[in-house]
């Protein structure tokens, strides 16, 4: 029930998340697209994909990019995402997964797998395998921060979505 509430929360106005031990309030007024849809990886939305946790109203909320009911829902569905990447097309790099992430026509894709790199302290080309919880999450937590351009959430609501999947 509590989780519901919160969920409310920030659907229709402010709430508060935990950072570590630090408070952080987020006005979904303002938010960036990708925080108030509870999407903060941006995934376009497809009828052929049925997400868990994707809001039954989510193609009349927003044309483009799924929205879900909470935020795990949607950094659960990018992590899938990003391990299907590894899984089913070899991507393991952060160059291979940022390149089919976010494709240069829409996108500076150049500076967002320098800026994702630099967040995971990793080399552009170095492996990553995305099976390990903490690179996944770290992987995750970094595009969130680029697509957004703040990365409101605390490190249990990465461990919730990881659990999720």
């Amino acid at each position: 029930m509590l989780k519901f509430l919160l969920n409310l929360l920030l659907l229709f106005g402010k709430t508060k998340e935990k950072k570590g031990d630090a408070e952080m309030s987020i006005d979904l007024s303002t938010a960036p697209r990708g925080i108030r849809n509870n999407n903060p990886g941006n995934i376009d939305f497809n009828p052929l994909n049925k997400w868990k946790g994707l809001n039954p109203k989510s193609k009349e909320l927003d044309s483009r990019f799924c929205v879900f009911i909470s935020p795990e829902y949607g950094i659960r569905a990018l992590m899938i995402l990003l391990r299907n990447y590894e899984k089913k097309h070899g991507l393991n790099s952060v160059r291979q997964i940022i390149n089919r992430w976010a494709p240069t026509h829409e996108n500076n894709t150049s500076a967002y797998m320098t800026h994702v790199a630099k967040m995971m302290n990793v080399g552009l080309d170095d492996c990553l395998n995305l099976k390990e919880r903490d690179v996944l999450i770290k992987l995750a937590k970094a595009i969130v921060t680029h697509e957004n351009g703040v990365q409101p959430y605390a490190d249990g609501i990465y461990q919730s979505a990881y659990e999720l999947i």
